[in-house]
């Protein structure tokens, strides 16, 4: 579809310039931060703080999804087979996109942006969430564990060093909230939720998860 080919060419720019703020970063940057909770994580030296960088990366791929729900999914109409009153839009969003006539829901159009992104820089981005679906997405280790825990209780994104495969990285989880009645009724309706999280209701605003983003620290 036409419009799938535009979304995912504007994702391609977005992401192309989250990739190009962050290698500017590492770049200039001197020697690499110790720890996000001390002086040395949250001064830059020669360039631009890894802390500042994952906010940049975060910042275009949360927007690019939020305008993509409020913009596209909304104006839909239908939403994985149900009729949406305000719909205008000829065309459905729903999971089984590539076997039919639709467009991917937005959880799905973020994941397609994000391998891309992925693929194409030193960075990697991603969704968690304890609520998971899709069992690639659940919280995996410590670091993902603990933070995912901090987030939900705290709403505020959770930053700190990790290591992956014998090499440092500034990571950071961000919480995924629901930005549009489209988050929360296919999530809450999806059969998978309703087996595994039968007493878990979403709202509008809640935080139903994590975007996860680990930048590779020069030098470690």
């Amino acid at each position: 579809m036409k419009i799938f080919k535009y979304l995912r060419a504007k994702t391609l720019v977005l992401f192309a310039l989250a990739t190009t703020i962050c290698l500017y970063a590492i770049a200039c940057g001197g020697t690499a931060p110790q720890a996000s909770n001390s002086p040395a994580a949250s001064e830059a030296v020669g360039g631009i703080p890894p802390e500042v960088v994952v906010d940049y990366i975060h910042a275009v791929a949360e927007s690019d999804r939020t305008a993509y729900t409020k913009h596209v999914v909304n104006r839909l109409q239908k939403l994985e087979g149900q009729e949406k009153p305000k719909g205008v839009v000829p065309a459905e969003a729903t999971e089984a996109w590539e076997e039919t006539d639709g467009i991917p829901l937005p959880a799905q159009m973020f994941r397609l942006g994000a391998e891309l992104a992925s693929d194409k820089g030193d960075f990697t981005i991603g969704l968690i969430s304890p609520w998971n679906i899709n069992d690639n997405q659940a919280p995996k280790g410590e670091f993902e564990e603990e933070g995912m825990a901090q987030v939900i209780k705290t709403g505020e994104p959770y930053k700190a060093e990790r290591e992956i495969n014998g090499k440092k990285y500034f990571a950071a989880i961000y919480p995924d909230k629901a930005v549009a009645e489209a988050c929360v009724s296919c999530h809450n309706n999806h059969p998978i939720h309703k087996e595994r999280y039968p007493d878990k209701v979403f709202n509008l605003d809640d935080v139903m998860g994590g975007v996860v983003i680990n930048l590779p620290l020069e030098g470690a």
